[in-house]
């Protein structure tokens, strides 16, 4: 069973892993975005570990939607809202259970990334998150280091996609080639995931 220690050290993952990747994040966000990903994120992961400690919410679902609350409020651009919702939505959906289990955790999460598909408009295919995170959640199932996986194939399988949704589209063409920086921070947060769990 997963407890709220576990949802916080998926979060201290993330933000230790968004610390590591922010050049490398902003750099795929230079050709077909504002060149400001990885630098937003770690300005919101930083933020999210400083509240979680502060805070120290005692329910998984309780972590997820502080980390939300605080990604929206302090990132920049779409990306505040995007990974906000998806946090959060997937923190109500565990409600106020203090442990859930995998199964529980990824139906949650699929409802978080449906949230996200809402509010963006994007589906797979669309050169998003969404293509890092569908087959992550997907995979979650068999286990954490096998949604690991997937979301890091879905992020690579960006780069010869056309952008059809976000800022990248404005590029029609000129977006081919390019890895997705969303997908690419999402399959880090599902790579913190597995962290988390010691996979």
């Amino acid at each position: 069973m997963l407890d709220a220690d576990f949802f916080r050290r998926w979060m201290t993952a993330t933000a230790a892993s968004v610390d590591r990747e922010t050049e490398r994040l902003t750099a795929l966000d230079s050709p077909i975005g504002d060149a400001d990903h990885g630098s937003n994120l770690q300005r919101g992961f930083t933020a999210v570990v400083a509240t979680l400690e502060k805070e120290a919410p005692d329910t998984p679902g309780a972590v997820l939607m502080l980390a939300g609350r605080q990604l929206i409020s302090t990132v920049g651009g779409a990306s505040g809202p995007l990974y906000g919702t998806l946090l959060r939505r997937t923190g109500k959906a565990l409600g106020d259970a203090a442990e859930v289990g995998e199964q529980e955790l990824t139906d949650a999460l699929r409802t978080g990334v449906d949230a996200v598909m809402q509010l963006g408009g994007a589906a797979p295919g669309d050169k998003t998150m969404i293509d890092a995170l569908v087959p992550a959640v997907d995979a979650l199932g068999e286990s954490f280091a096998a949604a690991r996986a997937a979301a890091e194939g879905g992020a690579l399988a960006t780069t010869p996609l056309q952008a059809r949704k976000g800022r990248a589209s404005y590029l029609g063409e000129r977006s081919i080639g390019h890895q997705d920086p969303g997908a690419t921070s999402s399959a880090l947060l599902v790579a913190a995931l597995a962290e988390a769990a010691g996979e």
